[in-house]
């Protein structure tokens, strides 16, 4: 057999050099690829080996790099259809295409391996003669993990041939070009620029593409999960007109979320997705496919199911929500039972359903602003997490770290105010109506004139209204009703990526939104249901540039707590050395609410007092999970640690976005932390020439206890005795030197032979402390320095 297995590998070496004929070699060898069936019972001892042994390996030393749109080759190794559907070289993100691309979203666009093949995905496994030695020779899997362990990584603190940029070429070589890829790039094999696999997970790994990589049946449900999936459907899928409106409503802001149920009070819960299918409770899911949750699905009437999540739960898309007693008793009381009536349904056409303003006119205001603050991290997770896994020209719209505050749905639920909304519904309309193909400039003006009628009539309406003895007060401001810790939230952005948790964290920011309904669902309908990352060029810079006029319009609710005389001078001074057409902008639209605010200041920087204000108002909610205490730490370190948060200058440049520190305490307890570097600016007004305004003296750090952040981009270990030079190192980091010899003294590079230990205890302590939303980290933008 070793005979045979050298001669083999002999003669494709020979006929390495030309595509074509090697493809006829491995067809004269192999016999002619074609899709396998690779499913057994789950019960089956292949199923179970699978199940058991070889997933965890593929989970913790793949999936970290193989999970989301921006997966190199489009392979994503976190199902087994994923795995099975194999490798593209199209690109996902390409910010220059003219026209809108076909949508390749896995379980959505295609149903089976043979589609996938039919667009253009080649396969990672053997397809040809099912036997050991084909299943070795023929399979890319195979092939990369035998070509790491012939050519290792270097012994190098930073690594030499390898290109780890995040918009690199993709070279992804097909079963026919390997050897080439092989030839050129020989320290290219898999993991990709990380450390071998340790011998036992090889040998897992290549056993069972030797025996032909099957995998298991999904896993089945237990009767409890059954029991509730036929409770919801049952609950969402009623004939009348007024639950299939609302069925819609709730469709289209969650259809991005993992469902659990939290009433079972399982540990790791089994995660939901809620989609549209042509097949009502009762028959197996017919599932729609269209770009947006809002497209025209196609058949007379849409139910709403649930199906189980396939795939390993990784951070970066992970939001998970929980379905209990309450939420039902929540939706029968803002949706179901509510007094209003639907005598027609909506239609589909992109000009009503684009915009939900008017797509759900219907449903009381009230109802609907309450459903998206329920859980209000979710729904701002989705503007972050939705498909944008990666995008700094997405993301070059928010600041570094800002924090953010809610219009309260009980004081707002005035006639005046609903009548409002319901007379601005064209002034509301979304540049997601033009859907995937648009020409920016020539609707930049349309819908640019639009927005700025809505504000000049919103403002009419609010100076109208706070006359006659009313005055704007902090009273105004959502306190999650005394429990909820969804009233505050702290959006941190790390270049191309970003993240969303409770709390106020960290130093007051320098600006701040105040979300009113009208603004948080236009955002859901431009950044999440409307957004397409398979549209143009066009789609994508005029969402970015509509999303300018929204964040304004949260920062201009924010400055209207401030005395009259200094909103434009506040407002203005995030905006420094901007353009003159934006200053006109904020001159006209932030000087128009001309009412005085009866928040009293006793001070000259009154955002200080008026942070300190809202910190008091919500303090009941506010959590102190990410806070520096009670690390087991001594005080003095403790301390020590925060004072972090306080340090600032051009110098923390040199710092990545996110820094995860594992730090043991002198009793042995390890604790998780993270990093984050805070990039100032002078102002976030430019789509393309973000360099320019970048201010490194004010930048500055936030650390938090735990993870926050999907991309870290270094690891530290350290023994709470080194927490004094380590702040020591950070505080004097001027240069690029400074930082690698942080590294040097604390880092557990790439190059490590400890990463992998290293990224197992991080996972493990995430698991471990936060069960429900833990997912695997992902290692795309972890750094070779």
């Amino acid at each position: 057999m070793k005979l045979q297995k050298l001669l083999l590998l002999v003669i494709v070496t020979l006929f390495a050099g030309c595509a074509t004929y090697a493809g006829l070699n491995y067809n004269q060898l192999f016999g002619e690829a074609q899709v396998r069936e690779r499913r057994v019972h789950i019960d089956s001892s292949h199923g179970d080996f699978f199940l058991k042994e070889v997933k965890p390996i593929i989970d913790k030393r793949c999936v970290v790099c193989h999970a989301c749109y921006d997966a190199p080759c489009q392979l994503k190794l976190s199902s087994v259809e994923g795995i099975d559907r194999g490798a593209s070289t199209q690109l996902v993100y390409e910010g220059t295409r003219l026209t809108a691309a076909k949508p390749t979203r896995l379980f959505e666009d295609a149903e089976t391996t043979q589609q996938w093949r039919d667009l253009g995905f080649h396969p990672v496994l053997n397809e040809r003669s099912q036997n050991a030695t084909a299943n070795i020779e023929a399979g890319l899997i195979a092939r990369m993990l035998m070509q790491k362990e012939s050519h290792p990584l270097p012994q190098q603190d930073q690594l030499e041939g390898f290109d780890f940029a995040i918009d690199r070429s993709q070279v992804c070589p097909t079963i026919e070009e390997y050897s080439q890829y092989e030839k050129k790039y020989p320290t290219w094999g898999m993991p990709y620029g990380m450390p071998n696999l340790d011998g036992k997970e090889y040998s897992t790994l290549i056993n069972w593409l030797n025996d032909g990589a099957l995998m298991n049946d999904p896993v089945p449900l237990t009767q409890k999960q059954q029991d509730l999936v036929e409770t919801y459907e049952k609950l969402l899928n009623k004939d009348s007109l007024k639950v299939q409106l609302a069925a819609r409503y709730i469709y289209e802001h969650l259809f991005l979320s993992h469902l659990y149920f939290s009433d079972l009070n399982e540990r790791q819960p089994r995660f939901f997705s809620l989609v549209r299918s042509a097949t009502p409770p009762g028959l197996p899911v017919k599932r729609i496919a269209t770009r947006r949750p809002y497209d025209d699905p196609g058949v007379d009437r849409v139910y709403y199911r649930l199906i189980p999540e396939q795939g390993t739960i990784v951070d970066k898309t992970h939001m998970p929500f929980a379905l209990n007693k309450q939420r039902i008793t929540n939706w029968k009381q803002w949706f179901i039972d509510a007094p209003y009536t639907v005598s027609q349904l909506p239609g589909y056409a992109p000009e009503i359903a684009a915009n939900p303003m008017t797509a759900f006119i219907d449903m009381p205001v009230k109802a609907r602003f309450k459903f998206m603050l329920d859980n209000s991290q979710n729904t701002i997770n989705a503007f972050i997490k939705g498909p944008v896994c990666r995008g700094q020209l997405a993301l070059n719209v928010i600041n570094d770290r800002f924090w953010v505050f809610f219009i309260d749905p009980e004081k707002s639920d005035i006639p005046e105010i609903n009548e409002f909304y319901r007379s601005q519904a064209n002034n509301l309309k979304l540049p997601s109506e033009l859907e995937s193909n648009t020409l920016p400039m020539t609707n930049w003006v349309a819908y640019s004139r639009q927005q700025a009628k809505y504000l000049e009539e919103k403002s009419e309406f609010v100076n109208r209204w706070f006359k006659d003895g009313r005055y704007l007060t902090t009273d105004v401001i959502w306190t999650g009703d005394g429990h909820n810790p969804n009233a505050a939230l702290t959006v941190f952005r790390h270049f191309d990526s970003a993240t969303v948790v409770q709390g106020l964290v960290g130093e007051p920011p320098k600006t701040a939104w105040i979300m009113d309904y009208a603004l948080i669902e236009r955002i859901h309908y431009l950044l999440v249901a409307g957004f397409d990352v398979y549209g143009n060029f066009g789609h994508q810079l005029i969402t970015r540039m509509f999303m300018d006029f929204l964040r304004l319009e949260g920062e201009s609710n924010f400055v209207a707590l401030l005395p009259l005389n200094i909103r434009h001078q506040e407002q203005s001074s995030w905006y420094r050395e901007q353009s003159p057409q934006l200053s006109d902008f904020l001159q006209r639209n932030v000087n128009p609410f001309n009412q005085p605010t009866n928040v009293p200041y006793y001070t000259d920087d009154p955002k200080s007092e008026l942070y300190a204000k809202l910190k008091t108002l919500l303090a009941p909610v506010l959590s102190n999970r990410y806070d520096i205490e009670q690390t087991g730490f001594s005080s003095k370190n403790e301390n020590l640690l925060r004072s972090i948060n306080t340090i600032k200058g051009k110098g923390l440049a040199y710092l990545p976005q996110i820094t995860m520190l594992m730090i043991e305490s002198n009793s042995g307890q390890k604790q998780l932390f993270t990093l984050l570097q805070n990039s100032a600016h002078t102002n976030i007004s430019s789509l393309f020439d973000e360099e320019s305004n970048r201010d490194p003296e004010n930048d500055d750090l936030t650390l938090v206890r735990g993870v926050l952040g999907s991309y870290p981009a270094a690891y530290l270990s350290l023994k709470e005795s080194q927490i004094p030079q380590l702040v020591e190192m950070i505080k004097n980091v001027y240069t690029e030197e400074d930082y690698v010899k942080l590294l040097d003294a604390f880092a557990i590079r790439r190059s490590s032979s400890e990463f992998w230990p290293f990224s197992d205890q991080v996972h493990q302590w995430y698991k471990q402390s936060y069960p429900i939303e833990f997912g695997l980290l992902d290692y795309n933008r972890f750094e070779n320095r």
